[in-house]
């Protein structure tokens, strides 16, 4: 993981900024969710939508990585690469993307039902959401990386869901990866203390089976070992002494 780099009130203007592209590019494509779309199709509308307000999407070309999003279907956690593959009725889907713009970049992702589900998936969707307000509501200076995961971990495990131990959140900023790292679990008062200026892309991945997951041969997608379904959610914020301020906070929300 890279260094920590606090951010100046400018550089988070520019955040900002960035944030509430991002969350009006996945607006957009969470638009275009349903039965019968392909993969690519929603790849296609979210750069189309970057480029056109003058930015860049993080992902394309990230460490090799061939798409502007990425879209993660039912067992995919994340990284899941857009294709040819049509989205089916009552599957759900994440949708994760990035945008970079003045020079820096931003992070959001949702997990949506592409049309009805069941119980069972609407409280998957459902925690994830709550987990992700959960570690957020921790976010501030004074506190560590161990309170956030810990908040994200117990609201997770208290509904009978689990979190991916083997991916986590990051600080963000004009790198699309910097530090610190931040699992969705942990001891609070553990881990690295929050300062004012940080920049964090909080994300729980809520696994409905176990934690355990895999990369497929094309060396990105993680999906679970148990093929359970999993829901990604993903917000950037900006600590703060009071709390955090979301920058991705736009999006719209899981249906519950």
């Amino acid at each position: 993981m890279s260094l920590i780099v606090i951010k100046t009130p400018e550089e988070i203007a520019r955040m900002r900024r960035a944030g509430a592209l991002a969350a009006r590019a996945l607006a957009a494509v969470l638009a275009a969710v349903a039965p019968g779309v392909s993969t690519a199709a929603l790849d296609r509308r979210a750069e189309t939508f970057i480029r056109d307000h003058g930015a860049a999407p993080s992902f394309k070309g990230y460490r090799g990585f061939p798409a502007s999003i990425c879209v993660s279907v039912d067992d995919e956690v994340v990284h899941g690469s857009p294709g040819p593959r049509r989205l089916r009725e009552g599957s759900i889907v994440s949708i994760d993307l990035g945008v970079h713009l003045e020079g820096f970049h931003v992070d959001v992702a949702r997990t949506v039902a592409v049309s009805e589900v069941d119980e069972s998936t609407r409280r998957l969707l459902a925690t994830a959401e709550a987990a992700l307000a959960a570690g957020i509501a921790e976010t501030r200076a004074g506190r560590t990386t161990g309170d956030i995961g810990h908040a994200v971990q117990r609201l997770v495990e208290r509904a009978g869901f689990s979190v991916v131990r083997d991916l986590a959140g990051h600080g963000v900023g004009r790198a699309l990866h910097e530090g610190p790292e931040l699992p969705n679990f942990g001891t609070p008062g553990d881990g690295v203390p929050l300062r004012t200026g940080m920049t964090l892309a909080i994300e729980p991945m809520v696994n409905a089976g176990g934690f355990a997951v895999v990369v497929d041969a094309d060396e990105w997608t993680v999906r679970t070992r148990d093929r359970a379904r999993s829901a990604h959610v993903e917000h950037t914020v900006a600590v703060g002494p009071e709390g955090a301020e979301i920058l991705t906070g736009l999006t719209v929300s899981a249906p519950i």
